[in-house]
């Protein structure tokens, strides 16, 4: 293990760092409150000890739901290269119009989620307008031809686009939130991303619209969240005035939090499941902690 990668600041090392990551997962109040989890904050090339880990280890799978998000943006990106149109941004940006989407229950592939209920219903002056849903890329998944797709079979596509060494997995036919997955599963993701590997590294934060509906943003129509944050392909840029750090991101709804900083030199995940509202964006303020530890090599109180 090195410190290859990592941000030279006053000659920290990985070592320094990590201790600074897992005190603050420990001990910091934003932590505490939502263990048991596991954590790892690391680099392209080294990788440091997990922060915390009790009932959810780095091998359990969960649902990730929104995490999910992330990897089709990154399957989306690799897939057509540059040549992304403005209908591909609005749909990676969901600012697609399709503002309808309710559940995937029952239905067995991307096709039969769109056919049911109001799923593929468009509105048509939402188009442009951000409003955070499945829709827009279950319905942009149809046209890229994976309507027929079962969960092992778009499972299997992703891996053939990002790679077989990653561990993919579908419990439902819902691009933007049907994906199990694990710590080091996801890790082996973002640190392919970091290598410059996946062109996504190129696309973070591209093309990215604001959500918070206000003065500032008047196209926005629905955001899960209360911060001024920015929407890109499939993840989130943590740009909100007095609490972002410009990290990307893509929490999931049951507490799965996978990360990459500003500087796109590191990553983190906090895995856990958690049936409680709000498990994301619990799971984020302490991935926040967790980040700004490793950056600086100061735990976080």
């Amino acid at each position: 293990m090195t410190d290859a990668g990592l941000p030279q600041d006053g000659g920290l090392t990985l070592a320094l760092r990590a201790e600074a990551a897992r005190q603050t997962a420990l001990t910091n109040p934003l932590c505490t409150s939502i263990e048991p989890f596991c954590g790892e904050s690391a680099t392209q090339a080294a990788r440091s000890p997990r922060a915390r880990g009790e009932r959810h280890g780095a091998d359990t799978e969960l649902p990730i739901a929104s995490a999910s998000k992330w990897v089709f943006g990154a399957y989306v990106v690799e897939r057509l290269k540059a040549d992304l149109t403005q209908l591909d941004v609005n749909a990676l940006t969901m600012r697609a119009g399709y503002s309808s989407f309710r559940s995937c229950s029952g239905t067995t592939t991307v096709a039969t989620c769109q056919l049911s209920g109001t799923n593929g219903v468009l509105t048509p002056e939402n188009v442009g307008r951000f409003d955070y849903g499945g829709g827009h890329f279950r319905k942009y998944g149809v046209d890229l031809g994976l309507g027929p797709m079962t969960n092992a079979t778009l499972a299997a596509e992703f891996q053939r686009v990002l790679g077989a060494e990653l561990t993919l997995d579908f419990n439902s036919p819902q691009l933007a939130g049907g994906m199990n997955g694990t710590a080091t599963g996801y890790a082996k993701l973002l640190r392919k991303i970091l290598s410059g590997s996946l062109a996504i590294k190129d696309h973070l934060g591209k093309n990215a619209t604001c959500t918070l509906r206000g003065p500032s943003c008047p196209t926005a129509l629905g955001s899960p969240g209360d911060e001024a944050t920015h929407y890109s392909y499939g993840h989130w840029v943590e740009d909100a005035p007095g609490v972002g750090d410009g990290a990307f991101s893509s929490a999931g709804a049951f507490g799965f939090y996978p990360w990459i900083d500003s500087t796109k030199t590191l990553y983190g995940v906090v895995s856990r499941r958690a049936t409680s509202g709000g498990a994301g964006t619990d799971s984020l303020r302490c991935g926040r902690q967790i980040r700004k530890a490793f950056v600086t090599g100061v735990a976080q109180p």
